[in-house]
This record gives structure tokens, sequence and C-alpha cells, in this order.
């Protein structure tokens, strides 16, 4: 159990767990990019821990672009994606695999996905560490998951709570 602000959390996923996830995810991108190049975009802040661990393992050709979107504040949805940082890799004709740390809703996939297509990408498809089936009203979901989790509010490693337990190497669900 740990506390965050004014939130207890109960341990959800192990670090052992999630490595041996990010592990798997990172053998089926190596299968199906194995003759490719490929431009990783990682959406900041909360993949940066998931998209380091898996872009060490990846052996196709790649580069790596970095975009920052915020669509949650505290536990609520803002029903918008702001763009904080944007995308200024070209991508046209690109094979694309977009990371993020958890799709629920689908609304910042959805708006990456969207611009992305509308700059005429080669294909794209999206990875992501967590993925709530229950919660998502997306047009794609995402077609590499390390975990499908219950619609519930998770933190660590590299997700926060206000900002808060971005740093911590488990995930921690909100405690009922």
């Amino acid at each position: 159990m740990i506390q965050i602000n004014d939130k207890q959390f109960e341990l959800f996923l192990t670090k052992e767990q999630i490595q041996d996830k990010i592990s798997k995810v990172a053998a089926q991108l190596n299968d199906d990019y194995a003759d490719k190049s490929v431009l990783v975009i990682v959406i900041l802040n909360g993949s940066f821990m998931f998209a380091s661990d898996l872009i060490k393992q990846l052996k196709f050709d790649n580069e790596v672009s970095f975009v920052k979107l915020q669509s949650y504040n505290d536990f609520s949805s803002l029903g918008n994606v702001l763009e904080l940082i944007g995308l200024n890799t070209d991508v046209e004709g690109k094979d694309v695999v977009v990371i993020d740390d958890i799709v629920d809703t689908g609304i910042t996939i959805n708006s990456m996905l969207h611009k992305l297509h509308k700059k005429n990408v080669g294909s794209v498809n999206v990875c992501s560490l967590l993925f709530k089936p229950d919660a998502f009203k997306g047009d794609e979901a995402p077609k590499y998951v390390g975990f499908s989790i219950p619609n519930k509010f998770v933190v660590g490693y590299g997700m926060d709570y206000n900002q808060k337990g971005r740093s911590l190497t488990e995930i921690y669900k909100l405690k009922d």
C-alpha cells in the first residue's frame, strides 16, 4: 500500500510482470517489423518508462520522435486532447508505431491517429502497455497490448496522479 497525495493505492503489477510483458510485446513488434524501417512516436509524459524499456529491445531499424498530449486532469477526462508538444517529424509514407502508456477511453489515440492519417502515413499501429477495453470508445483498439485491465485508476511506471508517482517501478491501482 502506498499513499499519493490524498489517495491510497495498492500493488497491481510488479516490476517483474511488467518487464516480462514488455519483452513479449517487443518480440511481437520485432516479428512484424523485421525488415522495415519504422518511426516510433512516443506519447509523453506517461509513456517514457515503457517506451524506454521497449525501444531498447527493438531489433528493427527505427527512429524515435516524441509528442506531448494531455487529455486528463486528476481523475477526469478533459473531453478533448491538448497538444503541448507537437510532432516535428515528416511521417508521409512511413510505417509508424505509436507508443502510449495506457489506452482507456481512446480519446488521445483517436486524436493522434486522425492527425497521422491526414499526413498520409504508410501504416500506423498503436502499442500500449495497458488497455482498458471496458472504458474504450475509440475507433481503433491498440494492436500491441501488454495488459488488458479493468477500468480502475492506476499510477506508477510513468503514470501519475496529479504529477506524482511516475517514478514508481511497479503499477498500483486506486484502493477501493
